[in-house]
C-alpha cells in the first residue's frame, strides 16, 4: 500500500477521530499565535504591555492548552477504546471495524437457554447495538436454587448472555462460566453467586446487571423481560395418556417428558419491564429465538407488554426456528408446528419472517439429533409469513446453531437480499 493511500485512508468518515485532529490543530494554532502576540509585544517595549493584553494572553495559552490536552486524551481513549476487548491486524483495521460496528442495527434478540448466546456472539462482530431480553421464568438448577434460597431473580441466563458479550478468552468471562464442583456450592455457577450478591447489596436486578457488564467489559445490554417473580405452568399430555395433566415449574414441564397443550404464566399478570419494551419499540431487527419453543421463548411472549411491543414496533422481526427437535417440547414437530405454537399462545402479527434450517448433516449428529424438517409445501403459513431458509448448523454440535452462519443469514435478510421461499 502506497504512502498516500495508508494516510489518506485514515480520513474515511465514521473512525470518529477528524474531530479530534482538528481540536488538537486548533489548539496548537491558538497557542502559536498567542505566544507570538505576547512575543511581539514584548519586543515593542513595555508601553503596549497593558493589563488587557496579558489577561487575552492568558485566556489564550489556557484555552491553547486546554484544546490540546482534551484533543490528546480523547484520540488516545478512541484508539485504546477497540483493544479493551482483545483483536489482531493493523490498527486502522481494528479501529474501522470497531466504527463500523458502533454505527451497526439495532438488535434485540429474545429468548433463553443456550440458544440465544448464539445470536450474541455471532452478531457481536457486525453491531454493538445489541440488547437480549431474557426469561425470569427458570426454576433449575443453580438458577432455581439461588432463587428459592435468597428470592432473588433467577440469573443463569443473564449470565449467559452477558458473558456472549464479552470476549470470550477473557479471564473474567471464564471465571464467570466456572462451577463448583465441591461442597455446599457445587453446581453453581460463579456467575450466579456475582449476579445474585450483587442484587442483594444494591436492591434491584437493574444495578446488578449494569454493574456486572461492567465488570466483563461488554459492549450491549443484557434485560430481564419482566422484574416480577414469575413461574411457568402448563397443560401437559404425558406420552402414552390421552388426558393433559396440570404442571407447574419449568424444569417439571420438561421432565414431563410429554405434549405441551397450553402454557402459561403464574401469575398471569406480570408486567413487562420497562426498558426491554423500550429497546424493542426502538430497535431495527428483533430477533426471537433460537431456543427452547415452551421453556425460553414463549416466557417472554406472554408477559403482558412484550407481544404488544413487538405488535408496534417499526423493527424487521425474525422468528429463528431450532436446528432439531428437543425431547419434552417439540418431538415430532415440523418448522410448520413451532410456528403454530406460537400463534397459539400469542396469536398472529408478531412477527412477519421465519428462518429455519435445511441442512441436515450426519457428521458428529449422534444417534439422538432429530433435525426439523422443512414446512410442508402446501401448509397455510406460507401464507402469512416469509420463510427462508440456511445452513445453519454447528459442524461440531449439529444439532445447535453455528453463530457466524445466523448472523450472517439474520444480515442477508436485514439487507434485503435474501429470497423467501413460498
Amino acid at each position: 500500500m502506497s504512502l498516500l493511500r495508508r494516510f489518506t485512508r485514515w480520513l474515511t468518515p465514521g473512525l470518529g477521530i477528524k474531530r479530534w485532529f482538528v481540536m488538537l490543530a486548533l489548539g496548537v494554532l491558538l497557542l502559536v499565535v498567542t505566544i507570538s502576540l505576547i512575543v511581539v509585544a514584548l519586543l515593542q517595549g513595555g508601553h503596549n504591555n497593558t493589563l488587557q493584553l496579558w489577561i487575552g494572553a492568558l485566556i489564550g495559552l489556557g484555552a491553547g492548552l486546554w484544546l490540546i490536552t482534551y484533543g490528546v486524551v480523547s484520540l488516545v481513549r478512541r484508539f485504546l477504546q477497540p483493544y479493551r476487548q482483545r483483536h489482531s491486524g493493523e490498527v486502522y483495521d481494528t479501529l474501522h471495524r470497531y466504527s463500523l460496528a458502533e454505527k451497526g442495527v439495532r438488535v434485540v434478540a429474545i429468548g433463553g437457554g443456550t440458544g440465544l448466546p448464539s445470536v450474541l456472539r455471532g452478531l457481536k462482530p457486525f453491531t454493538k447495538n445489541l440488547t437480549s431480553v431474557v426469561t425470569m421464568a427458570d426454576d433449575g438448577g443453580s438458577s432455581g436454587r439461588l432463587r428459592s434460597e435468597m428470592g432473588v431473580l433467577p440469573p443463569g441466563d443473564l449470565r449467559n448472555n452477558i458473558v456472549a458479550l464479552a470476549d470470550d478468552e477473557s479471564l473474567m468471562a471464564k471465571l464467570f462460566q466456572y462451577r463448583f464442583e465441591t461442597g455446599d456450592l457445587k453446581g453453581h455457577a460463579f456467575g450466579n453467586l456475582f449476579i445474585s450478591a450483587l442484587e442483594a447489596v444494591t436492591g434491584s436486578i437493574e444495578s446488578a446487571l449494569i454493574e456486572t457488564e461492567r465488570v466483563l467489559n461488554i459492549t450491549g445490554r443484557v434485560l430481564p423481560s419482566t422484574l416480577q417473580d414469575v413461574n411457568l405452568a402448563a397443560w401437559v399430555i404425558p406420552s402414552g395418556a390421552t388426558d393433559a395433566v396440570w404442571v407447574q415449574g419449568e424444569s417439571n414441564i420438561t421432565h414431563m417428558g410429554g405434549k405441551v397443550q397450553q402454557l402459561c404464566l403464574e401469575p398471569g399478570d406480570v408486567e413487562a419491564y420497562a426498558g426491554s419494551v423500550d429497546a424493542i419499540t426502538k430497535a431495527d431487527m428483533v430477533v426471537i429465538g433460537p431456543g427452547s419453543l415452551y421453556t425460553s421463548i414463549l416466557p417472554n411472549l406472554l408477559v403482558q407488554g412484550i407481544a404488544d411491543a413487538l405488535r408496534a414496533t417499526d423493527a424487521d422481526i425474525v422468528y429463528v426456528c431450532n436446528v432439531a427437535t428437543q425431547p419434552g417440547e417439540t418431538e415430532g414437530f415440523t418448522v410448520a408446528d413451532h410456528v403454530l405454537a406460537l400463534e397459539r399462545h400469542i396469536g398472529r402479527g408478531v412477527f412477519n419472517v421465519v428462518l429455519a434450517n435445511d441442512a441436515y448433516p450426519t457428521e458428529n449428529a449422534g444417534e439422538n439429533t432429530r433435525y426439523v424438517p422443512p414446512v410442508p409445501a402446501t401448509h397455510d403459513i406460507l401464507q402469512r409469513y416469509q420463510v427462508t431458509y440456511a445452513d445453519l448448523t454447528d459442524s461440531q454440535r449439529p444439532w445447535r446453531h453455528d453463530p457466524l452462519k445466523l448472523a450472517g443469514a439474520l444480515l442477508k435478510l436485514r439487507n434485503g437480499s435474501s429470497s423467501s421461499v413460498n
